[in-house]
């Protein structure tokens, strides 16, 4: 089995889950009492320094892993080209982490069509300076073009729900990772997910990691407070899978 990371977009923590979580310590100190990992949105607004990270770093389990989102000075404005500054500025922050960055998260604007020039001159530059996991949420249906690019630079592409593109649920891209994005669906940010709906991607993930991919959950319907029932039940229901097949 390869690790399974589930967490959310951020740690908030709504007032009604406090009791699930430990008493003590900061918000991030208990979210990472409970769950296994978590999304930094936040980077993608505005830098942080790298002491902000280190310091994060320090306060939750050694198995406790951070996806980081690439800022959207590189994404949506700069659109990929010519950025390598920015992500010397971005990588020299957010690797202050250590071995608690687990992933970098590159999300497209949905108006970004796939140019495989530009495309292959960023990842071969992200590459040249960072060698660990990363993957790429694209929202044209252009990109469904590029998955020999991203199997070259081994760059996982995300499974969205809802995605703005057909196909765009399922993991593709390079396959040594596997990165589920639930936004809530079917209203964006607000929708509960059913337990049905959390026992399917239960089993997908238990499947995923038991092929040894190192498998993300984030949830990302933060605005009704569902993520973080969301994230709990999925991450019992996916301990229930792995305890099952091992007895098996």
């Amino acid at each position: 089995m390869s690790a399974i990371y589930v967490g959310c977009a951020g740690w908030n923590l709504p007032r009604e889950y406090w009791p699930l979580f430990t008493g003590h310590g900061t918000h991030l100190q208990r979210y990472a009492s409970q769950l296994t990992a978590v999304e930094i949105n936040s980077s993608f607004y505005r830098p942080h320094r790298p002491h902000t990270y280190f310091r994060w770093a320090q306060s939750v389990p050694t198995s406790f892993r951070f996806s980081v989102k690439v800022p959207k000075v590189i994404t949506h404005v700069q659109r990929l080209q010519g950025c390598e500054v920015l992500m010397d500025e971005f990588l020299a922050q957010c690797t202050a982490l250590g071995d608690s960055l687990g992933c970098l998260l590159v999300q497209l604007p949905p108006s970004l069509v796939y140019d495989e020039a530009i495309a292959t001159v960023f990842f071969q530059s992200l590459r040249q300076r960072y060698a660990g996991a990363a993957v790429l949420e694209p929202r044209h249906a252009s990109w469904l073009s590029a998955d020999a690019l991203l199997i070259a630079q081994k760059i996982g592409r995300v499974a969205a729900d809802p995605s703005p593109i057909s196909g765009g649920g399922s993991p593709g891209g390079w396959s040594g990772i596997h990165y589920w994005r639930l936004h809530g669906s079917p209203r964006i940010y607000y929708s509960d997910y059913d337990p049905i709906r959390l026992q399917a991607l239960a089993a997908h993930v238990h499947t995923s990691a038991r092929a040894g991919i190192d498998t993300w959950c984030i949830f990302d319907n933060t605005a009704s407070g569902f993520a973080v029932s969301n994230a709990l039940t999925l991450q019992a229901l996916a301990a229930s899978h792995q305890r099952t097949s091992g007895s098996v």
